[in-house]
């Protein structure tokens, strides 16, 4: 687990993720991405069920990323700075992120989330550069769909795999101890025979 967020996640389980990633998703500094890792390696050892958390993930980046949409929308750049600011919302970092959006388009919006600034300010860029709602609400739907699939899968899967593998390790514990110390003390005798071979 990642430090103090595993009792947020133990006792709050999906809901602890839901508003950690939509939190994130309109510029506040909550460590979304983590707490969805986090979650699924929990779910890979049955503490949560991996079929909620993935949706429950989705819904908090869309939510949060059209909160971040709407205060981009009807507050306009210089409201977001004005207040930002408390959170860590800049001029310059709002400055980077519409530059990527100048530069590639709508589509900046599906993979914005695997970028940690532009995952947290994407959708208040979007806002203020008044890019079309149906548009953004699609390109961000999908990102947040391939998102979470790739972090919540992966973190499940390896979870799994690391626990198996720690059993079986365990169950083989003594055999494989037993053969590393064959091989240290055939590595010892090696290393005084030719040492003993030298001198002579």
């Amino acid at each position: 687990m990642f430090g103090g967020l595993e009792h947020y996640i133990r006792d709050y389980g999906t809901l602890a993720v839901f508003l950690g990633i939509l939190l994130e998703d309109f510029g506040l500094p909550v460590p979304g991405e983590t707490m969805l890792i986090s979650a699924a390696v929990a779910a890979s050892l049955g503490h949560i069920d991996i079929w909620l958390l993935l949706p429950f993930a989705v819904l908090g980046a869309v939510v949060g990323d059209n909160v971040g949409y709407a205060i981009g929308h009807f507050g306009g750049q210089r409201m977001v700075v004005r207040y930002g600011r408390h959170v860590g919302i800049t001029k310059e970092r709002l400055a980077k992120v519409e530059a990527f959006f100048e530069r590639y388009g709508s589509i900046v919006v599906v993979f914005a989330r695997f970028v940690v600034l532009l995952r947290q300010f994407n959708g208040i860029v979007a806002g203020t550069l008044e890019m079309h709602w149906a548009r953004f609400l699609l390109y961000n739907a999908i990102g947040a769909v391939l998102w979470v699939g790739f972090w919540g899968l992966l973190a499940f899967w390896l979870g799994k795999n690391v626990h198996a593998f720690i059993d079986r390790f365990h169950v083989a514990e003594p055999v494989l101890i037993a053969v590393a110390a064959a091989i240290a003390v055939i590595a010892v005798a090696i290393h005084f025979v030719r040492r003993s071979a030298r001198r002579d």
